[in-house]
């Protein structure tokens, strides 16, 4: 089995990510974001657990539905994605790899019983196979 075979998501994903809860002002979060040069973020209840993802095109609706009807945001809640799909913590590289391959999502929310532990990005995964490849070469 190759060392990239081997790694597991908690080897590479970000530990202290970024999270809103859905009370968080839209336009705050939104500038959390391109302050911190980050598309997305999991919204999580008071517990931890995910409830959804806020992205950058999430905000673009919102901008727009703003732009029409002349109103200023609301909350993270309110245009959050629901439908999410998230990684565990224990899944293997290859396996994330996969499905950012499969699917059009650019990150998955790592959870570990419900409650996120981390964020893994199309770019950990590249820099995770790209050490691992200068280690053996």
């Amino acid at each position: 089995m190759t060392p990239v075979a081997k790694m597991r998501v908690r080897d590479i994903m970000v530990t202290k990510p970024v999270m809103f809860t859905s009370d968080t002002d839209l336009l705050d979060a939104v500038c959390v974001l391109v302050k911190r040069r980050i598309s997305g973020a999991p919204v999580v209840d008071e517990r931890g657990n995910l409830i959804g993802l806020l992205t950058e095109r999430d905000f673009l609706e919102a901008a727009l539905v703003a732009g029409y009807h002349g109103e200023r945001g609301g909350c993270v809640g309110d245009y959050m994605s629901r439908d999410v799909q998230a990684v565990n913590a224990d899944d293997s590289l290859l396996d994330v790899a996969t499905r950012f391959i499969e699917t059009k999502r650019r990150r998955y929310p790592v959870i570990e019983d419900n409650r996120v532990v981390g964020v893994v990005v199309r770019r950990d995964v590249l820099r995770a196979v790209i050490e691992t490849l200068k280690l053996r070469g």
